[in-house]
Formats: C-alpha cells, structure tokens, sequence
C-alpha cells in the first residue's frame, strides 16, 4: 500500500549554487523583498539564508563549487523553477513593479486560472515564478475539473501600468 505525504507537508526552501553571491543577494533582497538572514561569508562560508517574515530561512544562496562559473546551458536537466507563492495579486504586482523599476527583465506573464504567475532568470539563470493563487473555489469548473489555462498576459495589466 502505497503512503502518502501528510497533507501539511511543504516547501521548506529551495537552496541554489550561484556564480557570484552579492549579485545572488541582491536580486532576492532588493527585488524579490526576501530578508537577509545569515551572510555565512561574516564565518568564512561562502552562504546566505534568505527568508519572508519571521521563517529561518527560503532561500539558500552559495558559492561553494560554482564561484564565477556559468549557468548550465539550456537543455540541460536541473531545475525549471522555483516558484514563490505570493499572498494577493496586489503583493504580486508591487513586487514586480519594483523588480522592473531595480532593472530586471521580466520574461512573461500568464494566466493559469487557478493562479496568475509571473516568469524571469535570476541573474544565474535560475528560472523564477512569482504567482498568487485565486480563490479556491475559482480552481475548479462546475463538473469539478480543474481550471487549466496557459494564456499570455501583459505585464503592464498585471501590474495597473498603461503604456507610455
């Protein structure tokens, strides 16, 4: 008989090798809004804990084999993305709009019904979404089928931007 995970089993973090950890911490402090919690390098380890609210720590940042290096190329196997679950479409897109104001490209954005999420590279190539969910009960059709989209939105609408 196969077991099963408890239900309250979650993400505790995700931890990333990165090629160069002030430019790692920075696009997760200053863009992301994750608090710094340990800088390793203040003990002689190349690490840092990143984390939202008052958690140890989400993010994991070291250098410890890959200082310098470049990120795998594409079709390589690895990770596809992390994913941060945002609690409304407001933090979304105040977090987004800071990211873009700091400089950073935003690939796209999509519609997935049950979420909205947004795509990008951190700066090691790391694939990153930023999504909230809707409502639960916007999660599934009347028969009971999960609500399934993959359609393309525009940046500017998620975040109330006009053109200029």
């Amino acid at each position: 008989m196969p077991s099963h995970a408890h239900p309250a089993v979650r993400v505790g973090h995700v931890h990333l090798r990165v090629a160069d950890l002030d430019r790692a911490i920075a696009f997760y402090r200053d863009a992301l809004g994750f608090r710094l919690v340990v800088d390793g390098r203040t003990a002689g380890v190349d690490v840092a804990f990143l984390a939202a609210g008052d958690y140890h720590h989400h993010i994991a940042l070291n250098t410890f084999e890959t200082a310098g290096a470049r990120p795998a190329p594409r079709g390589h196997t690895g990770l596809h993305h992390v994913a941060f679950l945002f609690p409304s479409a407001y933090e979304l897109a105040r977090t987004v709009r800071r990211m873009i104001g700091l400089g950073y490209q935003v690939d796209h954005a999509t519609d997935h019904g049950g979420s909205v999420a947004v795509y990008l590279d951190d700066p090691d190539g790391n694939g990153v979404e930023l999504y909230y969910d809707r409502p639960r009960e916007d999660w599934f059709d009347p028969e009971g089928r999960p609500v399934l989209r993959n359609e393309r939105i525009e940046i500017r609408d998620l975040i109330g931007e006009t053109p200029d």
